[in-house]
């Protein structure tokens, strides 16, 4: 199994509709995929999605239910785990809740190729949290300068707090394929004049695209709405080459169990 987080610095570059539609394109390569909804104060998979899950990732902090047992499947073939809103407990687990959860962890996961955390924007400890729970990471941005700022301040905190070295960027909303190379060459050059241990790679750029729009607000995945677009094209792209990497690191739920019990 390989565990992802994705974040961003920035609010509003398109991140939650990246991951529904990143897992959908992976569940079109044949991999079974989990999304976990990360973003605990303002959680909204589930409203992408047009689902509404009876219950949520409180339930399993409050020792009601377990994580196997909250996993809400959708007609995508795809898994969510909801989040609830407010959930600060996350962030502060201690010892003997991370043990628990590790148990918990392994039941609920182990017929998953893919775990996806669909983190919130910004550097808090909750993103950072997740940050280091993935065994891979993608920073999603798009060309704003603020954007693009705020994508090297949240890959500057996850090293220096963490050490946190390897990295994915994925440029969303770009007018041509140029544009996305562009940012990342322009992160890079900063990254390796003051972050030199740190490895930036580039997994491409999202085209703009009105239809990203329309899906959205049909509750619809725009990989299933407009197939042949560009964008949806780019996403599946991603995808292919995401399961090209498959870092040796990354793999292995032992792996990712271990790192549970380390924070």
């Amino acid at each position: 199994m390989r565990s992802i987080a994705v974040a961003s610095g920035k609010g509003g570059v398109g991140k939650t509709s990246f991951v529904i539609n990143l897992s959908l394109a992976l569940t079109q390569l044949q991999q079974k995929v989990l999304i976990f909804d990360a973003d605990l104060g303002l959680a909204n998979v589930d409203v992408m999605l047009g689902i509404s899950p009876k219950y949520d990732i409180r339930y399993v902090l409050n020792g009601e239910m377990s994580l196997k047992d909250i996993i809400y499947p959708t007609d995508y073939n795809i898994d969510i785990i909801p989040a609830g809103s407010g959930v600060v407990e996350l962030t502060h687990l201690t010892s003997m809740q991370k043990l628990l959860l590790k148990e918990q962890m392994e039941e609920a996961f182990k017929n998953y190729d893919y775990l996806i955390f669909d983190s919130s924007a910004g550097i808090s400890e909750n993103v950072l949290f997740f940050f280091l729970l993935g065994g891979e990471r993608i920073v999603v941005c798009t060309p704003e300068p603020t954007s693009i700022a705020d994508a090297y301040a949240l890959i500057k905190v996850a090293y220096k707090k963490h050490r946190i070295k390897d990295f994915y960027l994925v440029v969303n909303m770009i007018n041509q394929e140029e544009d996305g190379k562009k940012i990342y060459q322009q992160l890079l050059y900063v990254q390796e004049k003051f972050l030199p241990e740190i490895k930036l790679s580039y997994l491409g750029g999202i085209p703009y695209d009105e239809c990203v729009k329309k899906a959205i607000r049909s509750q619809v995945p725009y990989l299933l709405m407009c197939p042949d677009k560009p964008c949806s094209l780019k996403i599946k792209e991603i995808a292919y080459k995401l399961m090209k990497y498959n870092p040796q690191a990354s793999q292995g739920l032992e792996a990712f169990l271990e790192r549970v019990v380390s924070l």
